[in-house]
């Protein structure tokens, strides 16, 4: 039995959202009475989100479900400054033609996973720019700065591991949090926002907001976070050897993305499974009860439940069945990612160490040597252990292409141009 009387926090609750909550009780009472507005903050320091973002992109997508208005803020004003929580070393600043550049690009992901428009519950993309821009410096200390205090704000988690490092921490980055802190209040002025939601190295900064709103007259404002998630074997959610599991498309293909949650670690499976997927909760327990061989076939829905949301039935399905052709038939799919290189490169003899980096299976010739050296590269199905081999038209197939592979997995088409 769930321990909240509300859809929301129940749904949150038994997929694994919830890390802390200000006031259980106060939250849930308040979701259960009337359509609460809420939002999530995300910087645009990429033109891209990746799948690290997912579990709280997902977090709105269950709100709407239930019956509520989500807000997806974007940061084109504290993108600015840069959040300093747990970070090693300062931010690069951004110029403003940058970041909008990412805006603009992070905001298509969003209509996969929300239903934006003017009713009272559509979700709403707003960004704080809109109000952080124009702010004026000395009335913006007046009003809001002489409500924190900076004994507090240095007994912060996010702030006593940079200071604690003996690594600066510029005042810049330190007005981070009053930003962030403000954005809650502005957002409730406007919106009437009643949370903020965010992974659990954002408790500190959401709680500032909770205590300036409190400060300069709000409702009671409430703070929810996710746990930071990582894979059973310590890895960071959304990196992979190859770098980052983009979301848009056009970063990552709908069959890398889909690679991605295939190989996800058996202890992951479950919990993956109700995070990233909005299959039924007996759907899930039936599925998790399934071991030995039954488990890829288990990674296989959950890979592709994740990959429709995000790319759609249709690009989910179609990544399933290429990986299936090339891993169980040994066919070559069409579909499989390509690299095109001018026809009178190939014709002329392409290094083998040069191919697997433009290919993007290595970082360097380093990289690409050792693989060679660990046996993991073939050149059509064939294996090649020999870094000076030389790739020419010869290694065409009659598909027109010549197939690339880097361990049983990855796979890449070289596309004469």
């Amino acid at each position: 039995m769930s321990r909240f009387k509300s859809d929301f926090l129940r749904t949150l609750d038994e997929r694994g959202f919830i890390h802390q909550i200000s006031d259980e009780a106060g939250l849930d009472e308040l979701f259960a009475k009337e359509i609460v507005t809420a939002y999530i903050g995300y910087d645009p320091t990429a033109p891209s989100l990746h799948a690290g973002s997912l579990i709280q992109i997902m977090m709105l997508h269950w709100m709407q479900q239930t019956g509520h208005r989500p807000i997806s803020l974007m940061g084109g004003g504290t993108g600015m400054v840069g959040d300093p929580s747990f970070k090693d070393d300062a931010r690069q600043l951004m110029t403003i033609d940058t970041i909008e550049g990412n805006i603009a690009s992070i905001k298509r992901v969003f209509s996969s996973y929300l239903n934006y428009g003017e009713g009272p519950k559509d979700a709403l993309m707003i960004n704080n720019a809109d109000w952080l821009r124009g702010l004026n410096y000395l009335e913006f200390l007046r009003d809001v700065g002489r409500h924190f205090s900076v004994n507090r704000m240095l007994s912060f988690d996010s702030v006593k591991t940079r200071l604690d490092r003996e690594q600066s921490l510029s005042f810049l980055e330190f007005n981070y949090m009053i930003l962030q802190a403000y954005d809650f209040v502005e957002l409730n002025k406007r919106y009437d926002v009643r949370l903020q939601m965010g992974g659990s190295d954002q408790w500190g900064n959401i709680v500032n907001g909770i205590d300036l709103g409190h400060r300069m007259g709000t409702p009671q404002l409430y703070a929810l976070t996710s746990p930071l998630l990582t894979t059973s074997s310590g890895a960071k959610m959304g990196k992979s050897a190859n770098g980052a599991i983009w979301l848009n498309p056009d970063m990552l293909s709908a069959y890398d993305f889909w690679q991605y949650w295939r190989n996800t670690e058996d202890a992951d499976v479950s919990r993956f499974l109700k995070l990233y997927t909005t299959l039924p909760m007996d759907e899930i327990a039936r599925l998790s009860a399934l071991g030995g061989a039954e488990i890829n076939e288990v990674k296989k829905i959950l890979a592709t439940e994740v990959t429709a949301m995000l790319h759609g039935r249709q690009a989910a399905e179609q990544a399933a069945e290429t990986a299936r052709k090339t891993f169980e038939e040994g066919a070559l799919a069409d579909n499989l990612p390509s690299v095109e290189i001018p026809t009178a490169e190939i014709e002329a003899g392409l290094g083998l160490l040069s191919l697997i980096v433009r290919a993007g299976l290595a970082a360097s010739n380093g990289e690409a040597r050792r693989h060679i050296q660990g046996g993991a590269v073939r050149i059509n199905d064939a294996a090649i252990s020999d870094e000076r081999t030389m790739i020419g038209s010869g290694e065409i197939t009659a598909d027109g292409v010549i197939k690339l592979s880097l361990g049983k997995k990855k796979h890449i088409l070289v596309r004469p141009s």
